[in-house]
């Protein structure tokens, strides 16, 4: 069952302030819009994700797995339907069967949410539902700056999106709305299609104003993605005069053996990198039966590693290695390793730690068969 995205992000939201609409605006070490559209890639209800751009920024935003992109129009409404009628021009790319709309400017969303919006929205007999929150503070009627009156909450709510319908539900709705809608529910509503509200999410502020921006930067920094990888390699000792370990070459009476060059401890902590990535293991991106690879120097695959998180929107915040082996002696050359292993990463040597331990002569490692590695990263958002 394909469920869709549509993030709305065609707007100019001069509102905002700055030189640059504000879904292009640096927040918190990324784009608004690469914080709204990471909540729907990283939620796994969501199968397909639209994003509709002005025609002016169709260049400032890369389509990849999952993240298509198509124009918006003059209106809010008219760019909602043209997603939607991408959507439905596009069957081979997954037949939609429910959709949620949400605008690009509400960026603090959280995955978790996105799926209880997705759990709502498939209670059976639903054809939509709304996120909101009731209205709790005073209302007044103003003019000039003065108080002319008061309101009554009672039965009041604030709206946010991700809204949700069925699609072909809300497909016929916006074909037949003529105008613009201060969002889908509006224009749902216009059809004669019911839809039950909701827990809104406080924190799902939407940016408005150029002080949301510093509201927002706080919730996303407060709920950022940090990402933890571990990675554990072995290689077997075999005739040479050195050993190869986190990039430098150590003398000693055995070499390591393996399809590439061995390096034990750069292949624990590429493996770390790739783990803290949910990206698999070295053998995933570089096969041992591809002779390209064979007697490969390992800081190909630590350099891939970093790049494939960097493509992602992360950086390595601190690294650890331990190699496990009774000789060589790693001490005197743990300083060698970690302005390598920086050289390599771009990571400062003051966040990466090299160190050693013996086995206390038990184990394949006591009986110096090998050598053993073992790695941990923490990754955060670019």
């Amino acid at each position: 069952m394909t469920i869709a995205a549509i993030i709305v992000a065609a707007g100019r939201g001069t509102r905002a302030g700055g030189d640059m609409p504000k879904q292009w605006r640096a927040l918190a070490g990324r784009r608004v819009i690469d914080w709204t559209v990471a909540a729907f890639e990283a939620t796994p209800e969501i199968s397909r994700i639209v994003v509709v751009l002005h025609p002016e920024d169709v260049d400032l935003f890369v389509p990849r797995d999952r993240v298509e992109v198509t124009t918006g129009a003059a209106s809010r409404a008219g760019s909602v339907r043209n997603g939607l009628e991408y959507l439905d021009a596009t069957p081979d790319k997954g037949e939609v069967v429910y959709t949620m709309i949400h605008d690009v400017a509400r960026c603090c969303t959280k995955p978790a949410y996105v799926s209880y919006v997705s759990y709502e929205l498939q209670t059976p007999g639903t054809r939509a539902v709304a996120p909101a929150l009731p209205v709790t503070d005073a209302l007044w009627e103003g003019t000039d700056g003065h108080v002319t009156g008061t309101r009554d909450r009672t039965g009041l709510y604030r709206a946010q999106t991700p809204q949700a319908f069925v699609f072909k539900d809300i497909l016929a709705a916006h074909r037949a709305f003529s105008g613009d809608a201060a969002d889908d529910v509006e224009v749902a509503r216009a059809h004669g299609i019911p839809v039950r509200i909701i827990d809104g999410d406080e924190s799902n502020l939407k940016i408005t104003h150029a002080p949301d921006f510093i509201r927002a930067e706080k919730i996303l920094r407060d709920q950022m993605d940090i990402r933890i990888g571990q990675g554990y390699d072995v290689h077997r000792f075999g005739p040479g005069d050195h050993v190869m370990l986190c990039g430098v070459a150590i003398p000693h009476t055995k070499t390591l053996q393996g399809h590439s060059d061995a390096d034990v401890g750069m292949h624990a902590l590429t493996d770390a990198i790739y783990g803290a990535l949910a990206q698999g293991d070295i053998g995933r991106h570089f096969p041992p039966s591809d002779p390209q690879w064979k007697g490969a120097e390992s800081h190909i695959f630590l350099r891939h590693a970093v790049d494939l998180a960097r493509e992602k929107g992360f950086k390595i915040n601190n690294m650890d290695v331990t190699l496990i082996c009774e000789h060589p002696k790693i001490t005197p050359h743990a300083e060698a390793m970690i302005a390598c292993l920086s050289s390599i990463t771009g990571v400062a040597q003051d966040r990466i730690s090299v160190k050693a331990t013996t086995s206390e002569r038990l184990g394949f490692t006591g009986r110096e068969e090998g050598i053993a590695a073992q790695a941990a990263v923490t990754l955060v958002p670019a």
